[in-house]
């Protein structure tokens, strides 16, 4: 066997070196909604701020801020969907995809907006996704 061809089937997805295998990329423990929960609350934390503030230079870095944190919601919100998620958690919860786009859809919302509200929206949807993650992993 050629090294390349020893390369290629080391990193074949469809193999499973040393025994191991995963309904995801890796072993479970890696993917949780947490990660995108605090960068919502984040989110919502810079909306506060920023209507609290009369500083323009202050009002500038929050909303710089809030939307590097939208950015990271909508990335670890992406991860836990398409990597995590599989056709069965979706047979168990067919709502799923809608609930991931209404979620996403959200995070870029709130990079246009500083009403706190719409933070508050973005966590509760961050919510019900964690709710659907936890049932899966029982």
């Amino acid at each position: 066997m050629t090294l390349m061809n020893r390369l290629n089937d080391l990193l074949d997805a469809t193999t499973t070196p040393l025994g191991v295998s995963a309904h995801c990329d890796l072993p479970c423990g890696v993917y949780d909604p947490a990660q995108a929960r605090i960068e919502a609350q984040s989110v919502k934390g810079c909306m506060e701020k920023y209507n609290a503030s009369s500083d323009a230079d202050f009002k500038v870095r929050a909303t710089f801020i809030k939307e590097e944190r939208c950015e990271l919601v909508k990335h670890h919100l992406w991860v836990l969907w398409t990597d995590y998620f599989k056709p069965e958690h979706l047979q168990a919860h067919p709502d799923l995809h809608e609930v991931f786009w209404k979620a996403t859809k959200l995070a870029g919302d709130s990079k246009k907006t500083t009403d706190v509200a719409v933070g508050t929206q973005l966590l509760d949807s961050i919510a019900q996704i964690d709710t659907i993650f936890w049932a899966t992993k029982k």
